[in-house]
Parts: C-alpha cells; sequence; structure tokens
C-alpha cells in the first residue's frame, strides 16, 4: 500500500525553541525533501510573516521533481467571508498547487478560543475549503485537537469532519495536537471516524507523551494513508511525530510504500542537513540514523557483532544510510579494540590488541573517554607499536597569564625535540591555551609543512569528579580540521591548561601524522 509522506519542517518544525530559518534555508530543505521523494512539503503560512512570504516568492522560480508545496493557513476569519479574508488572499498568492487549511473540531477551542458558535465554526471550514477548490486548488483539512475533541464531544467533531467532505476537501488530517492521546485510544477514535467518513484521511501527531511515531504507525495500521511529520521530530514543545523514523519502521519493517529504497539510503544524509541548517547539535541517540544507532560498546556485543552483526542490530545501518561503530572504553573487550585497529588500518598482533584493551581500560579509569575522541585512540595504538616514531617531543611547556588594570596578558612557552634537534618557541595569544598553540606552531612551522592547512575548530571542557572542589580532574576534548578530515583528540588532567596541553599536542600531531609527506 502506498502511503502519501507529507512534510511539515518548514512550518510547524520552525516553531521549535531556538529554531529559526531563513527563506533561502527553507528552499534548501524543500530541495532536499523533494530529492527524497517526499509527496507533499508545506512550505509555510504566507499570510502570517514575511519571511515565508518571501520563501514562496522564490519557491515560484524552482522546480520540484517529486513533491507537491503546500501553503498553510487556517479557516477563514469570523464575519466575512473566505474571498474577502487577506490570509485567504495571500494562499492563492503563494500560487501552490495544495493548501492546507487547519479548522478546529474541539468544540472548547471553539467556544474558548474562536470565540463563535459552534455553527459558525462550520461554516468557516465549509465556506474555506469551497472557495479554495473554486480556484482550482488541491486542499488539506487539519482537524486541529481531532482527538481531544473526539472524546469531549464526539458528534461535533464528526461533523467537522463531514462538513470538510461536503465541501469537496482531498482530504482530512486527524491531529493529536496536544499529544496527549494513547496509542489504543488512537486506534479506536480511527476506526469510528472512518464509519462515518468517506474522504482520505491522514494523520498528525505531537510528541508530549513521547508516543507520536508509534501513533503515526498505528494510523496506518487502521488504514490511514497520508501522514505528517517532521525531519528529526523537531518542532513546538516536545516535537511532532519523525517522520524519517516513521519512515524507516513502516517501508523496511511493515512493508509500505512510502518512499524508493534508493532514497531511504539519503536519510541520514538529511537528518544531518537539517540539522546543520537549524543550528542543532544532531541527537546522537535518534533510531536508525543517529550517531549512536549502530554503535557498539560493550565487550560481548562487539565480540557478537563481529560473527553476525544480526545479534544486535536490528537492521543492517546502510539501508537508511548510516554506519556501524565500535566503541573504545571501559566496557570495551577484544573485539572492540581489534575493530577499531582495522577501522584505523593500524595493525597489531593479538598481544597487541590484549595490552591496548588493558590500557584503554586504564586510561578511562583516570578520566579519559575514547569514544568521542577517536584521533587520540589511534595515536595509543600507533605509539604502542615498537616501530613507532613520534614526529616530534614535546613535555616542558609554561603559561605566564599576567592582568593589568582590565588587560589580560598570555604567553606561551614551548619546547620541542625533533630528530633531536632542541626548538623553542615563545608566543602571545588570545588565552592561555591559544598562546601554547602558537608558540607550538612557531617551533614546527619550519619542519613540517602541512601545519598551517590544521585548524582548531572546537574545545570544550568538562570537570568530571565535581566533588573534590579545585582538585577535581578536568576533561578537554579538541576538535581539529585540515579542510578535508576532522578529528578529536583528549587530555585529561587536575590542571586545565595541562589537560588542555595534552589534547593540543595530540590534535596537531595526528594531524600531521595523515600526511607522510610533510616534511619540508
Amino acid at each position: 500500500m502506498k502511503i502519501k509522506i507529507y512534510d511539515t519542517t518548514l512550518r510547524d518544525g520552525t516553531q521549535a525553541e531556538d529554531v529559526s530559518l531563513s527563506s533561502d534555508e527553507k528552499l534548501k530543505i524543500a530541495l532536499e525533501l523533494d530529492k527524497l521523494g517526499f509527496d507533499y512539503i508545506e512550505g509555510g503560512w504566507p499570510g502570517s510573516n514575511a519571511k515565508d512570504k518571501e520563501f514562496f516568492e522564490k519557491a515560484k522560480k524552482t522546480k520540484f521533481t517529486n513533491s507537491k508545496l503546500a501553503a498553510f493557513s487556517m479557516t477563514r476569519r469570523k464575519n466575512m467571508s473566505a474571498k474577502n479574508d487577506l490570509n485567504i488572499q495571500e494562499l492563492l498568492k503563494a500560487e501552490t498547487p495544495v493548501i492546507t487549511i487547519v479548522g478546529k473540531s474541539w468544540d472548547k477551542h471553539v467556544d474558548f478560543v474562536l470565540k463563535v458558535s459552534l455553527e459558525e465554526n462550520l461554516e468557516m471550514i465549509s465556506d474555506t475549503i469551497k472557495f479554495l477548490k473554486e480556484n482550482g486548488r488541491e486542499v488539506i483539512f487539519d482537524a486541529e485537537h481531532y482527538f481531544d475533541g473526539f472524546k469531549a464531544n464526539k458528534e461535533y467533531a464528526l461533523k467537522t469532519l463531514s462538513c470538510a467532505q461536503d465541501a469537496g476537501v482531498d482530504c482530512i488530517v486527524l491531529c493529536d495536537t496536544n499529544g496527549g492521546t494513547m496509542t489504543n485510544e488512537i486506534k479506536e477514535i480511527i476506526k469510528e471516524t472512518k464509519k462515518e467518513i468517506e474522504v482520505e484521511l491522514g494523520i498528525h501527531c505531537h510528541n508530549d507523551s513521547g508516543l507520536s511515531d508509534a501513533n503515526s504507525i498505528a494510523a496506518v495500521e487502521e488504514g490511514i494513508t497520508h501522514i505528517q511529520g517532521t525531519i528529526n521530530g523537531v518542532g513546538e514543545r516536545t516535537g511532532n511525530a519523525n517522520i524519517i523514523t516513521i519512515i524507516s519502521n513502516l517501508q523496511l519493517k511493515k512493508k509500505y510504500d512510502c518512499i524508493s529504497f534508493e532514497n531511504i539510503k539519503q536519510l541520514k544524509a538529511v537528518s544531518l542537513f537539517v540539522y546543520e541548517l537549524m543550528n542543532i547539535v544532531p541527537d546522537k541517540k535518534l533510531p536508525y540514523v543517529g550517531e549512536s544507532a549502530f554503535a557498539h560498546k560493550g565487550g560481548m556485543h562487539a565480540d557478537a557483532v563481529n560473527k553476525d552483526p544480526k545479534t544486535y542490530e536490528h537492521i543492517e545501518p546502510g539501508v537508511v544510510g548510516n554506519i556501524r561503530r565500535f566503541l573504545a572504553s571501559d566496557l570495551s573487550g577484544k573485539s572492540n579494540i581489534l575493530s577499531k585497529a582495522k577501522e584505523f588500518g593500524v595493525e597489531l598482533d593479538d598481544l597487541g590488541i590484549r595490552e591496548i584493551t588493558i590500557l584503554v581500560k586504564e586510561k578511562e579509569n583516570e578520566g579519559y573517554h575514547y569514544e568521542v575522541a577517536d584521533a587520540s585512540l589511534e595515536l595509543l595504538m600507533i605509539k604502542h607499536k615498537e616501530n613507532y616514531k613520534p614526529l616530534f617531543k614535546t613535555d616542558k611547556f609554561k603559561v605566564m597569564i599576567e592582568r593589568d588594570g582590565s588587560i589580560d596578558m598570555n604567553k606561551g612557552f614551548v619546547n620541542v625535540e625533533i630528530d633531536g634537534n632542541k626548538k623553542e618557541g615563545v608566543s602571545e595569544g588570545n588565552g592561555p591555551v591559544d598562546a601554547l598553540n602558537r608558540a607550538l606552531r612557531i617551533c614546527l612551522s619550519g619542519v613540517y609543512s602541512d601545519i598551517d592547512k590544521i585548524h582548531l575548530t572546537n574545545f570544550k571542557v568538562r570537570i568530571i569528579d565535581c566533588d573534590k572542589g579545585t582538585e577535581a580532574k578536568t576533561r578537554v576534548l579538541i576538535e581539529s580540521t585540515d579542510g578535508e578530515n576532522v578529528w578529536t583528540t583528549i587530555g585529561v588532567s587536575s590542571d586545565i591548561i595541562t589537560a588542555s596541553y595534552e589534547a593540543l599536542v595530540e590534535s596537531i600531531e595526528f594531524g600531521l601524522m595523515k600526511n607522510k609527506e610533510n616534511r619540508l
């Protein structure tokens, strides 16, 4: 059975806290969703703000290959006709093939929010849909708060749907707007609704009870053929139904037809793309596409997955564009370390694997956290090999911090040994870590040509054992890039500068080591 996918990331998703998208960013996301083969993309509310209006103007000049673009608004306002309502006029000006109208189906909202009679609300629904159909649009009616309305006043909730159906609506979407409906209630109410309504039905769920994805799937099991949701489940309060999770479950597990299997491979990439444009840190724990979705930390688990991935994985990660990851930690067994060594391309014999496994457990006990610092783990393995030759040695450093009134002065002193030759670097910087970074680079710049390509992009500090106050250990993570690759290193010490310097040195060493032709 074909399930129509209706994405509302660009409207409902932008109502999430701390989310804002420019019209250009919305257009970029819309084009990615079109490539996925979604049936509908809701672009926004052209009558509510200038940014959405600008988006629809740009969309007129954009070709969508697979998806129909929908403009969104509410039913016409009270005491006027649809043709005279400015919001409705803006919908027509957007020139989208589809228009989605939200209307009240809960009598409480009609009484206390709209403050009109129950009959007037029905007229608002009917007049709006008829007017839009007369203007040649495909019309979708979002029955807001339908499940709460059904439980409070079944007869009136069904009347709002019948009214929309009689007006010629193409699809009626049942909305769990408050997100509080239980899955069994969703199924029961849909069964009763289908006895009265013949037009196509859809589902729109919010996640306030943590059931939005399950409720959407349950709706499909009851014959719903149109699903609304957002990429990554972003949305107001606790979010909307996650359309990525829903598609993955329906198509991979229940054999419904949502999008092509080739496009399902792009789900992880689109997830990350939307996170990036929304400036949100990706949720590693997302089903199917999260970074941790196929990550194995326990030694027993890793050993089993190496023998047969099905032992601890419900699907092959590549089906949704994800990858399998083995994590090294104090819970690791030899299988984890062996898998990471293969991933890095580092050859270790059985003795080396056993020794690295023990060493990782010891270091993790000290506060290291290698599962988030692959570069440091790879260096740990490389340094353990008999033929390891360091690119440089640096054990001695000093920082001088001086404040004169409101002005801070930071100076770093670094001693480095390269092939038996000693070098000293001295530099001021914007803070002690920056001063050390500059001083270290002074020592290395005359020897290693690629040092200028390596840039620090992120710096994270965490206190490990807070109960020890100023004596607590500090964990520092440094993320770096050479313009093509990104890597993370770690340092741990009771002194924040020492922890930072350790992570800094490994970051630069790793970057230089990745290019064997880096000597001047």
